[in-house]
């Protein structure tokens, strides 16, 4: 099956009534002095914009994509972030806006308002930078583990990974000359992740960030900031943490003896969770792949994505995922120290 890009002039996507006008005047409803300025930011699961006010600096405005989470999950975000704050851990909160509430709704689209905040995403290759996260990621769990989550989801990596499998073979994602090496592969892999999962044992899991990457985290001067926690979850506390972690396989066990380093000073951390890594690597790669596809109804996904569509990209996502079986079949990274 050949997908192409929806046609733009018959497109009935909810974000193609999110106008300037519609923007504006969902934050002038919440209270808002707007200036008029509006710059679009660059995010496709949701929409973001800078918004100029009259009687202060910018705000940054997102409206959530509808029907991706509920009222209730949105809620839970604001308020873990919240809490966050309150507990004087670095994360961009949501405002309350001057109608006393955090969420906002316009017409079909909730949204929230942030300060606006600036920086850059932290060097992982510098030591102290590391132990500072671990230092973070521990407070931010110990306040995570305080409290479950009611309407967000979880990690259930091997569901995960059947159900986003599902979805790329049934929606014809998959060409059919590579068909027999996707069948064959995923298979393989699955069965790569139960066993690396098994040797990791039991894991609690507790709040988190969910998405804990360096293009996440805001770095000025001595400080840094965590932000967008637009899919927080249930999950490990090793989900925050590999994301930062590159290089060699080496290199990658020192970055997260660093990272543990820092986080128990404040945490325990159980290091058998560093045999979920290459599953959970596993797992982003087909689940960034079906969110591809779940999203390509969306005009901005085939302008911004279209090798999406192409057999390039389907050849070279096949020879990434046997390098991840490799690493699956592969001892956990080792630790500082650890033989």
């Amino acid at each position: 099956m050949q997908h192409e890009p929806p046609e733009l002039t018959t497109s009935t996507h909810p974000y193609d009534q999110l106008t300037p006008e519609v923007i504006l005047d969902a934050l002038e409803e919440a209270g808002f002095a707007v200036s008029g300025r509006l710059f679009a930011l660059n995010s496709y699961e949701n929409r973001v914009y800078q918004i100029g006010l009259d009687d202060g600096p910018p705000v940054i405005a997102k409206f959530y994509r509808p029907g991706r989470w509920s009222e209730a999950a949105i809620r839970e975000e604001h308020e873990f972030s919240l809490d966050l704050q309150q507990a004087d851990i670095p994360v961009v909160a949501p405002m309350v806006m001057p109608g006393g509430d955090t969420l906002g709704q316009h017409q079909a689209f909730l949204f929230a308002v942030f300060p606006q905040r600036g920086g850059q995403a932290p060097d992982t290759s510098v030591t102290d930078t590391l132990y500072r996260l671990g230092q973070w990621l521990g407070q931010i769990h110990n306040l995570g583990a305080l409290k479950s989550f009611n309407h967000r989801p979880g990690f259930d990596l091997i569901q995960g990974l059947e159900e986003h499998n599902a979805l790329l073979v049934n929606g014809g994602w998959v060409p059919d000359d590579l068909r027999p090496a996707w069948d064959s592969l995923i298979p393989d892999l699955i069965a790569g992740c139960r066993q690396r999962m098994a040797d990791a044992g039991t894991v609690d899991t507790l709040r988190i960030h969910g998405d804990c990457h360096a293009g996440n985290i805001l770095c000025r001067d001595e400080s840094m900031l965590f932000v967008d926690l637009d899919d927080c979850r249930t999950g490990p506390a090793v989900q925050d943490m590999w994301l930062l972690l590159n290089g060699e396989a080496s290199e990658r066990g020192a970055q997260l003896g660093e990272l543990i380093e820092g986080y128990e000073m404040f945490r325990d951390f159980n290091r058998r969770e560093r045999h979920l890594i290459e599953p959970l690597r596993c797992y982003r790669q087909i689940a960034h792949c079906a969110w591809l596809a779940r999203r390509w109804e969306d005009p901005a996904f085939p302008r911004f994505f279209p090798w999406f569509a192409q057999p390039r990209f389907w050849s070279d996502q096949i020879l990434a995922l046997r390098e991840q079986l490799s690493a699956l079949q592969e001892p956990a990274i080792s630790l500082p120290g650890q033989f």
